[in-house]
């Protein structure tokens, strides 16, 4: 993360507790942003893209998972980590948070410390470089300063689309993506291009991969698109 303040939204619609977290993140140097339903948060993203949102899963008419699912369809907002703050505790809660694509969950009622300590970690998660540069996947390691990519055996040679490509997946490893999501994400939403343009690049990247035993890195995932997956 860079060395500016850490930008949240708090989205819950319930005042007394949005303006509470809103202090204490505030008191921890964070910079804080309140929205009472999907509507307000919608627009406050649009107008300032937080590094993570605090989303209250019980909201009336739009609920807190609905919107995690909306912002994980957007290209733009796919990225935003998103903890969930819920009562709700069952298992199969967990799962449906954890699908609709939920980075982490607070328990209610939590501590100010419990939630800045949560925030912290997974913003280290979601941010991918070390202070060197690096990121790491398996037997992987990107050299974003160099912009080499090295395995075991030696250095894998790719092409710059295929690099950028790879970074991508580095940075976002274990999420599926369809073949739109990685156009706008890889080459920028004022690409014009086919979809199977996508699939071409998966195939140099895979076969780059191939030299080094990894090329199932880079997973299909039917019916939707590609991710990448590193053992262990």
């Amino acid at each position: 993360m860079n060395s500016n303040p850490v930008r949240v939204l708090v989205v819950d619609d319930e005042a007394a507790i949005r303006e509470m977290i809103q202090f204490s993140l505030r008191r921890s140097g964070m910079e804080v942003e309140g929205a009472a339903d999907a509507r307000e948060a919608l627009a406050a993203v649009s107008e300032h893209k937080p590094d993570i949102i605090l989303m209250d899963w019980m909201m009336p008419g739009v609920s807190g998972l609905e919107l995690t699912r909306r912002l994980r369809r957007e290209p733009v907002t796919s990225d935003i980590p998103i903890i969930m703050l819920t009562a709700k505790v069952t298992e199969d809660d967990k799962v449906a948070g954890l699908e609709a694509g939920t980075d982490d969950y607070v328990i209610k009622p939590f501590s100010p410390r419990e939630l800045i300590a949560r925030i912290h970690a997974v913003l280290r998660r979601s941010s991918p470089t070390d202070e060197h540069g690096l990121i790491e996947a398996g037997e992987l390691t990107l050299d974003t300063h160099a912009r080499r990519v090295v395995a075991k055996e030696g250095e894998v040679r790719v092409g710059p689309t295929e690099y950028r490509l790879l970074e991508f997946f580095m940075s976002n490893s274990g999420r599926a993506y369809s073949r739109s999501q990685l156009l706008d994400h890889v080459w920028g939403t004022g690409a014009y291009l086919e979809e199977r343009t996508v699939d071409v690049h998966i195939r140099r990247l895979r076969k780059a991969l191939q030299a080094a035993g990894l090329s199932h890195y880079v997973q299909t995932v039917r019916g939707h698109g590609y991710r990448f997956m590193a053992d262990g």
